[in-house]
């Protein structure tokens, strides 16, 4: 079993990016747990998760962290508290092309504030839908008076998702320095 001191959990519908937001950041092979996509009605994407994706990357401070993809399809829902149990934040990835991304994000959002509350946000498929803005996720967070980070990613993009993980550790950093 793959055991991190420090853990990140990325979540999300299905083809929202997640596993290949693991595989721009990780600094090793990433064990993917994909396999032929037989649900075309919920995506076009030829593979799809069905277990845990894992990957590493290793801070500038020598520590290293797991990066760990939860399937998307809300069948495999049940393994979702067990892959949060002891991460530090939940980047939760958005299909901007989807076609409730509000809905997808409300989905997402009430289920996961319940593994932990250090959340980011990631709209991906922007290049897709360019039209559409960041302003309805954010009138969205603001109406329900969360303040979680939001971005639009490109999942393919390193620096992309660094963004997302650097915007939950450094809350964490803060607080470690002003208690520690």
């Amino acid at each position: 079993m793959i055991i991190q001191q420090y853990k990140i959990v990325f979540a999300g519908s299905m083809g929202a990016g997640k596993t290949e937001a693991i595989r721009s950041l990780s600094d090793i092979p990433v064990l993917a747990t994909e396999v032929l996509n037989t649900d075309a009605e919920a995506h076009q994407k030829a593979q799809t998760t069905v277990g845990i994706d894992y990957g590493e990357f290793t801070l500038a401070d020598g520590l290293t962290v797991g990066l760990y993809g939860t399937p998307g399809q809300s069948r495999f829902d049940f393994m979702w508290s067990i892959i949060c149990k002891g991460a530090i934040g939940i980047v939760i990835l958005i299909d901007h092309t989807h076609p409730e991304p509000l809905n997808e994000l409300s989905i997402y959002i009430d289920t996961f504030k319940e593994y932990g509350n250090n959340i980011a946000i990631g709209v991906t498929h922007h290049d897709e839908d360019a039209q559409k803005s960041l302003q309805p996720y954010r009138a969205w967070l603001a109406e329900r008076q969360l303040k979680y980070p939001l971005f639009f990613v490109d999942a393919r993009q390193s620096d992309h998702v660094l963004l997302l993980v650097d915007a939950l550790i450094t809350p964490l950093e803060i607080t470690t320095m002003t208690h520690g």
